[in-house]
């Protein structure tokens, strides 16, 4: 450290001897960091995650299209806990080379397909079972538009913002500064788009809200780091409309409780493998 505070070393070194359990669980390396294989279940769709926003995705997608009647969409959600390091097993690795969560193995045809990153994952599904991605025209470029949309910004409001308000050591003025100004940047985009349309792709519900609203429609409940008051998300009105209704859906509360370890009770299911998981949980609700 110097008068002119942090000076950036002519090589950079990775500190892995701080006191932070998110920060030490990174490394400059990829790859297994040990040996285990993943589990398997039953039905032919395996998912490997968290209840973390990402997790949430594709929970509430699958949960959609049970909801509809699709029974070829059962699954069995396998919990990957981040904070044990279970994203670096060389069962998950095999799967998703960048250990993230969260990543789903289709074993429906003659081959296993490993499917990851939540929008991959998404449209993997909803092209497979034909619902909540228009097949054509501007319906489903509008579609995509806002699902890439959400990969490109959430990073920004997660470990940007999300980090160094809620996760950091030390809160420091400018990161902080900075991301939640882009945090309220986004959620003036949402606004002025859900100010002309009711979902955020247009008139229909689609993958797109279900990419979004894990992030966003949190955010605007007061349901993500703590942070509402700091943002004024009251002050979205439309972003407010559309997160009520989608946590209205109850698809989306049943998808937003797999694989998730922390919260209320009755928010807390860490494996899922068959519909009667969630009923049991969600009849723990006040």
């Amino acid at each position: 450290m110097s008068d002119q505070g942090y000076v950036p070393p002519k090589v950079w070194v990775n500190n892995s001897e701080g006191g932070n359990k998110w920060a030490n669980i990174n490394s400059p390396e990829s790859g297994a960091r040990f040996e285990r294989d993943l589990p398997v279940g039953e039905h032919p769709l395996q998912l490997y995650s968290l209840g973390t926003p990402n997790g949430q995705k594709v929970t509430i997608l699958l949960e959609e299209l049970l909801a509809l009647g699709i029974k070829e969409a059962e699954y069995d959600a396998f919990l990957i806990n981040i904070g044990d390091s279970d994203q670096f097993s060389s069962g998950f690795v095999g799967v998703n080379p960048n250990s993230k969560i969260p990543a789903l193995v289709d074993r429906s045809g003659e081959q296993a397909v490993n499917v990851f990153e939540s929008a991959s994952i998404l449209v993997h599904l909803a092209e497979r079972f034909g619902h909540f991605l228009p097949a054509s025209g501007p319906e489903r470029t509008q579609t995509f538009n806002w699902l890439f949309w959400a990969q490109g910004s959430a990073p920004f409001l997660g470990g940007g913002f999300g980090h160094f308000y809620a996760y950091a050591d030390e809160k420091q003025e400018y990161p902080i500064n900075r991301f939640a100004m882009e945090a309220k940047r986004q959620l003036d985009v949402l606004d002025k788009q859900l100010a002309k349309h009711t979902y955020v792709a247009g008139e229909e519900y689609s993958i797109a809200d279900m990419a979004i609203w894990p992030w966003y429609g949190n955010l605007a409940l007061g349901k993500l780091y703590d942070a509402a008051e700091f943002l004024q998300v009251d002050s979205y009105q439309n972003v407010q409309r559309w997160a009520k209704q989608i946590a209205a859906r109850p698809a989306v509360q049943r998808g937003r409780i797999v694989n998730r370890t922390f919260g209320e009770v009755w928010e807390q299911l860490a494996e899922r493998h068959h519909s009667e998981d969630i009923d049991k949980v969600l009849a723990l609700a006040p």
